[in-house]
């Protein structure tokens, strides 16, 4: 079978292009951008204001970047083999995406035991109310994507059983939309992790 990547209508493409899903992952990505990005300017002003001492990253947060990496990769992995049609790779990619999203959210508790551990809390001082915050709502957009990867997976086992139904999903046009929308999600959750990580890093380093 022909790969959608080359088939797939452009008239079809073009009509997808104003879809209310694509509207509302530019208003979410808008969004989360000008909420993180604030977060980290309200973080900054304070910390020259009152002279907040620097907080060490545990080192699992820069365990969790690379987790993250390798999530974007899978995601990458499920889009082109749907793009071919590969059913197993498909869901195989799935799969890989939600078991490391989940160990990524387990070792980001393991992260917070180990501030914990160093007797810092989120209320210890501004700089760990803002570590807690930022990093507890970027673990929360992580757990919001979840479902969705489920469902996706769910689908591909319940609806890819012989050569037909496989033709037939492979060729829903609004799947092929969310899933592209669901990608460019979860890319932007990994920069925005690097970006955070890098932010507090540099900010540790200059004492």
């Amino acid at each position: 079978m022909q790969s959608h990547e080359h088939s797939f209508d452009q008239d079809g493409e073009r009509s997808l292009m104003f879809h209310p899903y694509n509207i509302l992952m530019v208003l979410s990505v808008v969004s989360l951008s000008i909420l993180f990005l604030s977060l980290t300017a309200a973080f900054t002003y304070n910390r020259i204001k009152t002279n907040l001492p620097p907080i060490q990253l545990p080192w699992i947060f820069l365990v969790n970047t690379l987790i993250l990496i390798g999530t974007s990769f899978t995601i990458l992995w499920a889009k082109r083999s749907y793009l071919a049609d590969n059913t197993r790779n498909y869901q195989n990619a799935l799969t890989v995406t939600i078991v490391l999203s989940l160990v990524f959210l387990a070792a980001q508790i393991v992260g917070w035991r180990q501030l914990f551990q160093q007797d810092i809390f989120i209320n210890t001082s501004n700089y760990a109310g803002y570590l807690y915050v930022i990093s507890g709502l970027h673990f929360f957009h992580v757990l919001a994507g979840l479902p969705f990867l489920g469902l996706f997976l769910f689908t591909a086992y319940k609806r890819m059983k012989d050569p037909v139904s496989v033709m037939v999903y492979f060729s829903d046009p609004e799947k092929r939309l969310k899933l592209r929308l669901l990608t460019i999600y979860w890319h932007f959750l990994d920069a925005l992790w690097i970006y955070l990580v890098l932010f507090f890093w540099i900010n540790y380093l200059i004492k």
